[in-house]
């Protein structure tokens, strides 16, 4: 798996991630638990989503000459 989540991406997602899991806490919801989702892709570092669509939020490395 090639690393596609750039540092912000991460965290967006990891942040995101708080706050739905957070919600479904105070909620008493199972749906709270889909916070685990970006979680999990902020920690790898690989979202399934953008290797599908060819996205990447990494920057370039540059090419050595």
């Amino acid at each position: 798996m090639k690393s596609n989540v750039g540092k912000v991406d991460k965290g967006i997602r990891i942040v995101l991630g708080i706050i739905i899991l957070a919600a479904g806490f105070y909620f008493k919801s199972w749906w709270g638990i889909i916070g685990v989702i970006p979680l999990f892709t902020a920690f790898v570092s690989w979202c399934p989503l953008y290797s599908v669509f060819g996205l990447s939020t990494c920057p370039l490395k540059k090419s050595e000459s």
